[in-house]
C-alpha cells in the first residue's frame, strides 16, 4: 500500500526538528528508522502531512556513561544497542532486548527512541526500559525535561510526549554484574510478544499484559518480603489487564505471566 501524500524534510539540528513541531502541529510527525511510523502511514492509521527525519542529527547517536549512568542517544539503532561493549557490561538486560527487535534488517534502521515513542505494549524495548528504571529526555521549544519510564508511558500507542516535543535521549541506572532475566512467548522469533517479562534488581516488568507495560507490583512486593520465585510469580498478573486477541485470551496471557515471569525471577538469581 501507499501512503498518502507528505511532506518531507530532513533536520539538520534538533532544535531544527522541535521547531518544525512547534509550527506544524498534529500535521507533523517525526521520522527515524521509520519502521512504525510508516506501516500505520499505509493503513491509513497516521496521516501527517510533514514527516520531519531525525535519524541523520549526529548528536542524537551515541551510548556513553554520565554521571553514573547509561545514556543512550534517541537516534541510537537497536544493533547499536545491541552489540554496544558498554551497554553490555553495564546495562546487559537492555542489550539483549534490543537484540531480539524484529529482523536484522529492522535493528540496523530501527532506534531506540522510535520504538519508546511508538509504545508499542508488545514492544522489547519499552518493556525492558520499564524493568531496568530507565527515565526518558525529551526537548520542546521552550524546555527539557526527564519523565520516569513508570510516568512515560500512558498507554495504547501514548505517551507523556507533548506534540511539540522530541525523544533525545534514554537514561537508565547501570547494574553491573547483576543478574537478569528477560523471556518472551512469541508465534515466530522476530514476533511482538504475546506476552514478555522481564526482571532485574527487584524490578519485574510485563509486555503486551495491558494498554502499556505493566510493572508487576505485587510480585516485587513479595520478592522484597522474601518470597520465592514460584510464590512471587503466582502473583504477577495481578496488576494486568491482558487484551484478548487472534493470538491469546485473557486468561492464556495471565497464564504465561506467571510462567514467564518465574523464569525470569529464576535467571535473575531469586530462590526457587
Amino acid at each position: 500500500m501507499i501512503p498518502p501524500p507528505f511532506e518531507y524534510v530532513a533536520a539538520q539540528s534538533v532544535d531544527e526538528a522541535v521547531a518544525l513541531l512547534a509550527s506544524h502541529g498534529d500535521e507533523a510527525k517525526l521520522l527515524a528508522g521509520g519502521h512504525s511510523l510508516l506501516p500505520m502511514m499505509k493503513v491509513r492509521l497516521a496521516a501527517p502531512s510533514l514527516l520531519v527525519d531525525v535519524g541523520a542529527i549526529p548528536s542524537l547517536s551515541y551510548v556513553r556513561l554520565v554521571d553514573g549512568a547509561l545514556a543512550i542517544g534517541a537516534a541510537t539503532t537497536h544493533h547499536a544497542v545491541a552489540t554496544s561493549p558498554v551497554v553490555r557490561e553495564q546495562v546487559p538486560l537492555l542489550a539483549w532486548s534490543a537484540g531480539l527487535v524484529g529482523d536484522p534488517q529492522v535493528r540496523h534502521r530501527g532506534t531506540i527512541g522510535g520504538s519508546l515513542a511508538h509504545a508499542d505494549p508488545a514492544a522489547d524495548l519499552p518493556m525492558a526500559l520499564s524493568a531496568v528504571d530507565g527515565r526518558v529526555v525529551v526537548v520542546g521549544p521552550s524546555r527539557r525535561r526527564e519523565i520516569g519510564v513508570d510516568e512515560f508511558f500512558l498507554g495504547y500507542f501514548e505517551t507523556a510526549l507533548a506534540p511539540d516535543e522530541m525523544i533525545v535521549e534514554v537514561r537508565m541506572p547501570v547494574r553491573p554484574g547483576k543478574p537478569w532475566g528477560y523471556q518472551k512467548f512469541t508465534r515466530r522469533a522476530n514476533d511482538w510478544a504475546i506476552v514478555g517479562a522481564a526482571a532485574v534488581d527487584g524490578r519485574v516488568a510485563l509486555a503486551n499484559m495491558g494498554p502499556a507495560p505493566v510493572r508487576a507490583l505485587s510480585t516485587e512486593r513479595a520478592l522484597a518480603a522474601g518470597a520465592t520465585a514460584t510464590e512471587a510469580a503466582a502473583l504477577a498478573a495481578d496488576e494486568a489487564d491482558p487484551s484478548d486477541d487472534m493470538h491469546a485470551d485473557r486468561a492464556y496471557r495471565r497464564h504465561l505471566a506467571r510462567v514467564l515471569t518465574k523464569r525470569a525471577l529464576l535467571a535473575a538469581g531469586a530462590p526457587a
